[in-house]
């Protein structure tokens, strides 16, 4: 009764998320029915069991166990015949997932120790006998899991090669039925499901920017870029000139126009607005003149934008310069012979962005 109520219970327990191999030891504590072999003459009798166990995998467990019994005699209740033994077991859980019980099937080897009084013509009676035999096992039960702890039921039947009983001599050996119910206990605290780690992903030359110049690797054709360079898509430096258009002069002159003076203006607020640029202030004339004479003047051109910069606030050591080009770079070729040479862009000045 009390085995199929614990199969009820199962039945209906909650259902377990899955079933997981917890290879703790444990303890167990077991009772139950003897129900003894009607040819010894002796009534059946509870049993109890204490045990320590562990699961070897998933589907095996391994238990070794200690038991006792004291049944008595069917002649005479007065005498005393009690058994005690161990036995390892072997049980193939037959597990699913899903669900929180499980069959099972049993095999176990042992030695069981009797004592047997029994009545002899004498002043000493009644004798004891002692004697100890092996003893195999083989059995079926259901285990289920009831959270902190696991419970089982189980019905065995034990062979105990007992050839020395007084009450049967003609035996060889006995069979037995063993009907329980038990209890495990896990030791230890209770084993946690590993955490999944996500594999390392490497990243690639196009997640990577080794010079830091906002061009990945992948794009970057000049890995070695210096902080603060002006960059293109490719990676590489880029010339820059801030465009100082207007900034020119008239024939032959080296002062700043009114309308020159509003461009570097505005040119020297856009340098304190980025102040990791340096610029090289530089000077131009047009094709009229001699060659010396150019040069000079396109060096007064350049320090008079030069001064004005540093007037206004822009420190000289992002300067380069003043530096005279002469006509060397003229953006209009001109005819060398008068009015023709006369191009006003060509009389200019330029801010050349160095990094």
């Amino acid at each position: 009764m009390l085995s199929t109520a614990l199969l009820a219970g199962l039945a209906f327990s909650q259902v377990a998320s899955a079933q997981d191999f917890d290879d703790r030891w444990y303890l167990t504590g077991s009772a139950g029915m003897n129900i003894q072999d009607n040819d010894r003459g002796t009534r059946n009798a509870p049993f109890g069991a204490i045990g320590l166990g562990k699961f070897l995998s998933k589907n095996w467990s391994l238990d070794g166990e200690l038991n006792y019994q004291n049944p008595k005699f069917d002649a005479n209740q007065n005498q005393n015949w009690s058994q005690y033994g161990i036995s390892l077991d072997l049980r193939r859980h037959f597990v699913t997932e899903g669900r929180n019980w499980n069959p099972y099937l049993l095999m176990g080897l042992g030695y069981q120790r009797s004592e047997e009084e029994y009545t002899i013509p004498s002043p000493l009676s009644p004798a004891n006998r002692k004697d100890g035999n092996f003893a195999a096992k083989v059995g079926l039960g259901v285990q289920g899991d009831l959270g902190r702890v696991g419970i089982r039921t189980e019905l065995a039947y034990r062979a105990d090669f007992d050839d020395q009983s007084v009450n049967a001599p003609q035996e060889d050996w006995f069979g037995d039925v063993l009907a329980s119910v038990g209890i495990i206990v896990p030791l230890g605290p209770e084993p946690t499901a590993p955490v999944a780690v996500a594999p390392e992903v490497q990243p690639g030359c196009a997640d990577k920017d080794d010079d830091g110049d906002g061009v990945n690797n992948c794009d970057d054709k000049c890995p070695g870029s210096q902080a603060g360079q002006t960059i293109g898509p490719d990676g590489c430096p880029v010339p820059v000139t801030i465009d100082l258009k207007g900034v020119n002069f008239d024939f032959d002159k080296a002062t700043l126009r009114p309308d020159a003076v509003a461009i570097l203006s505005e040119a020297s607020e856009i340098l304190k607005r980025y102040p990791d640029l340096k610029v090289e202030v530089a000077g131009h004339t047009d094709l009229c003149g001699k060659d010396d004479y150019n040069q000079k003047l396109s060096e007064r051109r350049a320090k008079a934008a030069y001064d004005y910069l540093t007037s206004n606030g822009v420190d000289a050591g992002r300067l380069i310069g003043p530096v005279g080009y002469g006509e060397s770079r003229p953006l209009e070729p001109t005819a060398q012979t008068m009015p023709a040479c006369k191009s006003e862009k060509n009389r200019r000045t330029e801010l050349n962005v160095q990094n």
